[in-house]
């Protein structure tokens, strides 16, 4: 799926823009002698960008229209360094609610719900992001923001909310409670829309059935926009992603190789119409892939595969490289055991080798030292390595109202 006609003059657009803004981009380049684009190759020839580049801009430095165009910021939560602010026009935030209510309609949501918001609001984009596609959808709003389960639950009983918007952490956080406190038949939920991070198959099917609910997941990220840049549809056959808003492309992550539609690598974005913080080719460190052929819901804009994982979540153990993606995937095959999971991984001096500690949530019906055992050795026939295994009862792993951070390295402790 190479960029056509109609993009490439967007991204020739920005070029210019973007040069006569004098932003951090600008020198960049004006160094590369890039002047615009008029041909696929030439875009293909435009340095990618990431993350790195945004915190060297910091704090306003890719900005690139005047202050007085500005009407918002919003900015990532700095936990690895800087944060990354981007600022936004009038209009990006109207794209960005267009958007939103396009991924709500394509979930088969109307005016008549009532949409319940647990992500947060202020300077992340979670939250202000689905409202606003709430309100250009013309549905009704319940901005509740994350935390505060009991009242999370009244709200859901009281007012009768048909659809949830939360991370997949806090939704089974939710379903957790609603199974235990047995308000399954006092609540009406038909739709869970669900972002922010990755979820494994067991996870969402054990909210699926708990809740009673449609899943669909949303796609997005503060560097473009926020959440609500693509959905996937009833069909269940990939996120469509809006390509007059955005251009997507896969590529390797260790070569920067630009790679054909179905074949799995990092999703690369380049915003067509962004003012405030137009970004060309920006590296996401998400792992997908561009699904081919047409959506047999009819829809005709591209689709990206369930997100993976990001290629920066990899961690190495004996010299294996592994990603938490595969050890859901594993964790999935294992009868009884959840989707919740710990790792941990340290250096054991003594010996001079490096340990791995997981931690798993099993229920009381399967044997937790046979279960152990299993998941060992199905680490060591999959991994090839061999970590100590603790199995322990449900819900003693922490819960999150926001991402889970599931690996913790000490080695650097």
């Amino acid at each position: 799926m190479r960029i056509n006609e109609k993009q490439l003059a967007c991204v020739d657009r920005q070029i210019r823009r973007i040069l006569a803004s004098g932003n951090y981009y600008s020198g960049i380049y004006q160094k590369a002698g890039i002047t615009g684009v008029s041909s696929p190759e030439d875009f293909e020839k435009i340095p990618f960008t990431d993350k790195a580049d945004l915190r060297n801009a910091y704090p306003l430095g890719i900005q690139a229209v005047p202050d007085e165009e500005i009407v918002r910021i919003h900015s990532s939560s700095g936990t690895t360094g800087k944060p990354v602010i981007i600022p936004y026009t009038a209009k990006d935030v109207e794209d960005w609610a267009v958007m939103f209510a396009r991924c709500f309609e394509i979930a088969g949501i109307t005016a008549k719900d009532r949409i319940q918001i647990t992500p947060g609001y202020g300077l992340w984009t979670a939250g202000i992001g689905f409202q606003a596609g709430c309100e250009k959808l013309g549905a009704m709003a319940i901005p509740m923001g994350p935390g505060n389960t009991e009242k999370q639950l009244q709200m859901m009983v009281d007012l009768q909310s048909t659809v949830i918007c939360a991370t997949s952490s806090y939704a089974l956080l939710l379903a957790e409670e609603i199974n235990r406190r047995g308000l399954k038949d006092k609540i009406c939920l038909k739709k869970g829309v669900i972002g922010s991070e990755r979820w494994s198959d067991a996870k969402r099917n054990y909210i699926a059935q708990e809740l009673g609910i449609e899943l669909y997941d949303i796609y997005g990220l503060t560097e473009i926009y926020g959440p609500g840049i693509g959905i996937n549809c009833p069909e269940q056959t990939g996120m469509h992603v809006f390509d007059d808003y955005i251009y997507t492309e896969i590529i390797d992550p260790q070569t920067g190789e630009v790679l054909p539609d179905g074949e799995e690598g990092e999703i690369v974005i380049t915003t067509l119409v962004k003012e405030g913080a137009p970004l060309i080719r920006f590296r996401t460190h998400d792992l997908s892939k561009i699904i081919p052929g047409e959506c047999p819901c009819g829809r005709t804009w591209p689709r990206l595969d369930t997100i993976r994982g990001r290629s920066d979540d990899m961690f190495k153990v004996h010299g294996v490289n592994m990603f938490p993606s595969q050890v859901e995937e594993i964790l999935g095959l294992v009868d009884g055991v959840s989707s919740e999971y710990k790792i941990d991984i340290a250096h054991d001096d003594s010996r001079n080798r490096d340990i791995i500690m997981v931690t798993v949530e099993a229920d009381g019906r399967v044997d937790f030292i046979k279960t152990g055992e299993l998941i060992k050795g199905m680490f060591k026939s999959k991994l090839n390595v061999t970590p100590k295994v603790a199995v322990v009862s449900l819900n003693t792993l922490p819960r999150s109202e926001k991402k889970t951070q599931r690996v913790f390295d000490h080695r650097g402790d």
